[in-house]
């Protein structure tokens, strides 16, 4: 799969949920966006989420600060 333009085996990930890739990528869940194949994510949605190799995804995490 593809995320923010660089491939990422799914196999390397364990769980192969969206929830299971941000705990991989050490992100946390409630300070960021994920688009899935052009489509926006759900919060809600994360842990029932299934990746496939095709998928393509854009993670934006959240940074505060002024």
């Amino acid at each position: 799969m593809t995320v923010n333009g660089e491939n990422i085996p799914l196999q390397g990930i364990g769980d192969a949920t969206l929830a299971g890739l941000i705990a991989h990528l050490k992100l946390s869940p409630n300070r960021i966006a994920v688009e899935l194949n052009g489509e926006l994510v759900d919060r809600l949605a994360f842990a029932s989420t299934t990746l496939n190799d095709s998928d393509v995804l854009e993670l934006i995490h959240y940074v505060g600060g002024g």
